[in-house]
């Protein structure tokens, strides 16, 4: 086996300030109160940041509602400028975002540099291409925005959910105040921070950073016109409570327990690679993980063999190293919730194993693990651990394949792993998920819609189906 000499990426490319306010009205401004983000590989402090409260979230509702008279007049080919301009800039400072990102997520540097910051500018280069296409699209001669979008995005892929829904909403003309994370704020700041750049008029992208009260602030702001989630089922359940009855539009991308299907006829060393991208990508923190690998018994005993060996490669550690495989735990909480699944998956009677992992001795690891002897009654093979943790589970028919994929309470995403295209249609065919991959997983692209069904929340993002939630 090779042996790997660290390759750190340089950590001078990125400029962090001490403290950051709230973008509001085109100007960094300050708060009352503030919060502190830290590295989740090393646990030391990034940056003071503001927390906003419920007067900070009006001033920026009302720069939203301000800026959106003049926004959503402008010609579509006039606002798809800006949007093309802002594409181009995250482009030229992508190696600086990536370790931003890295930095504040936790999350390998090769991940954040070859998939979320390539997806985010493709997005804005997409959505600018449609701004002046939106009487093209399927949703009537005349589409209108619908006013000031209220948008709060989850810890996983800070830039990449910024992306999905900040370029929708501006090629169609709306406004938006935009919630990130709490855990990983800054590179939403210096999203920020490019808009100012790609000379955005004032108000039409608002940036309050704060906790779940900063969020449910915005969320249930009379002058909202849209509210856009990604985070748990639990949250959008609340949030659907609170938004009912107001006339907002909503949409949903809440978790997941995603099953990745492998059949007897599967290319078991290309399956065995997408079983690892589908639940140890981006640390497991993914709502359409693979998190529930469903194989066919005849070739259990092999595929887990050649599974375990895969994984006893995987190099865990500092995010920054360029052949870090599996980073940092988000934060301590994740850590401790995905801690505390595992060891209910070793009281339930599932087997455990991890490989030999000698993991950092501060910040926030976890080891990639994976669940043998699972069955449907197990706990960690219903509920979202959201971690590199995979429950293995087999099967017989593929009819019991599609029963035990669609036993779960979420719907969001879905492997079918076979060399027959005719078996991998009709499985997929019956798969109650929003999104399914064929001898693939984790594959994103800006012009192919996302979302799911049941407690995976409700609406699309990505693709033309993605312009739908921001019309009226």
């Amino acid at each position: 086996m090779f042996e790997y000499a660290p390759a750190p990426e340089s950590r001078s490319v990125v400029t962090i300030a001490p403290s950051y306010g709230l973008f509001i009205d085109g100007e960094f401004g300050e708060a009352k109160d503030t919060f502190k983000t830290i590295n989740p590989a090393d646990e030391e402090v990034l940056s003071e940041v503001a927390l906003a409260g419920p007067e900070d979230v009006d001033r920026a509702v009302a720069a939203a509602r301000r800026a959106f008279e003049g926004w959503s007049t402008l010609p579509g080919s006039e606002r798809a400028k800006y949007l093309f301009r802002i594409a181009r800039i995250i482009q030229e400072r992508s190696r600086e975002l990536a370790v931003l990102e890295s930095l504040d997520n936790g999350k390998p540097i090769k991940e954040s540099r070859d998939v979320d910051l390539p997806l985010v500018a493709a997005h804005f280069f997409y959505y600018a291409g449609w701004a002046d296409k939106l009487k093209y699209a399927g949703f009537g001669p005349d589409p209108r925005p619908l006013g000031v979008a209220g948008q709060v995005i989850p810890w996983n892929f800070p830039l990449m959910m910024l992306a999905w829904k900040i370029a929708p909403a501006l090629a169609t003309g709306n406004t938006v105040v935009l919630k990130p994370a709490e855990t990983t704020p800054l590179s939403a700041l210096f999203f920020a921070d490019i808009c100012r750049q790609a000379e955005l008029p004032p108000g039409v992208v608002n940036i309050v950073t704060g906790a779940g009260d900063t969020g449910r602030y915005l969320v249930e702001h009379p002058d909202v016109n849209k509210v856009a989630f990604t985070g748990s089922t639990e949250v959008g359940r609340a949030i659907a409570r609170s938004v009912a009855g107001t006339g907002k539009k909503l949409t949903l991308e809440l978790g997941g327990k995603a099953a990745n299907i492998v059949f007897d006829d599967a290319p078991i060393d290309q399956a065995v690679e997408g079983i690892v991208n589908g639940i140890f990508f981006n640390q497991g923190h993914v709502c359409c993980a693979g998190s529930r690998l469903l194989v066919q018994e005849s070739i259990a005993e092999e595929l887990l063999a050649s599974l375990k060996r895969r994984m006893s490669t995987l190099r865990v550690g500092d995010p920054l190293d360029k052949n870090t495989d599996v980073g940092a735990i988000n934060s301590a909480a994740q850590l401790a919730r995905i801690t505390e699944l595992s060891e209910i998956g070793a009281t339930e009677g599932a087997e455990r194993w991890s490989p030999e992992c000698p993991l950092p001795d501060r910040g926030f690891w976890f080891a990639p693990t994976i669940f043998t002897g699972v069955t449907q009654a197990h706990r960690i093979a219903r509920e979202e651990i959201f971690g590199p943790v995979l429950s293995v589970l087999t099967f017989r028919t593929p009819a019991e394949a599609i029963e035990k994929a669609n036993n779960t309470p979420y719907g969001l995403s879905a492997g079918v792993w076979s060399e027959k295209g005719s078996r991998i249609l009709a499985v997929a065919d019956k798969l109650r998920a929003g999104v399914v991959w064929a001898n693939t997983f984790n594959k994103f692209d800006p012009t192919s819609p996302f979302g799911g069904y049941k407690e995976s929340g409700y609406g699309r993002e990505g693709g033309r189906h993605g312009l739908e939630a921001y019309l009226a």
